[in-house]
C-alpha cells in the first residue's frame, strides 16, 4: 500500500509503514504541509493513496463524497507520537495478508484500560 500521513500526525509514522514494506510519505515532505483539507483530497486521490490522520471528522465527510478511494485510516486520540507509532504498527499489522483498502476506513481508538479498539467499516457506504 502506499500511504501517505497528515500534518497532524509525527513524521516518525512514515518510518513504520516503511518497516512493514509500504511505500509511505509525509505531507510536510511533499510541500502540503497548511493545505485545506479539501485541497488536499484531489492529491490523495489522484496518487492513491490510502491517507493517514487524526482528523477524523472532516475527512470522513470528504470521503464520504468520493465514489472510489484507496482508504482512509483514523487514529482517535490525540496521543504522544511515540504512541501514534504503536497504534499505527497495530494497523499495519492488521492489514497483513488483509489486501487493500479500497473504500474502506479503519479507526483506531482506545478504551478505559488502553487497550486499542480497531474499527473497520466502508465509506461511502455501500
Amino acid at each position: 500500500m502506499k500511504f501517505l500521513i497528515d500534518e497532524c500526525l509525527h513524521t516518525s509514522l512514515v518510518p513504520v509503514a516503511q518497516g512493514y514494506g509500504h511505500d509511505c510519505s509525509h505531507v510536510n515532505w511533499l510541500g502540503l504541509s497548511g493545505e485545506a483539507d479539501w485541497d488536499l483530497m484531489p492529491r490523495i486521490i489522484a496518487a492513491d493513496f490510502t491517507f493517514v490522520t487524526n482528523n477524523a471528522r472532516d475527512f470522513r465527510k470528504l470521503y464520504a463524497r468520493e465514489e472510489l478511494h484507496a482508504g482512509l485510516v483514523i487514529i482517535v486520540p490525540q496521543v504522544l507520537p511515540f504512541m501514534q507509532r504503536r497504534l499505527f504498527a497495530l494497523i499495519l499489522q492488521d492489514l497483513e495478508g488483509a489486501g487493500d483498502m479500497v473504500n474502506e476506513v479503519i479507526e483506531v481508538t482506545l478504551d478505559g484500560d488502553d487497550s486499542a479498539v480497531l474499527t473497520r467499516y466502508s465509506l461511502p457506504e455501500a
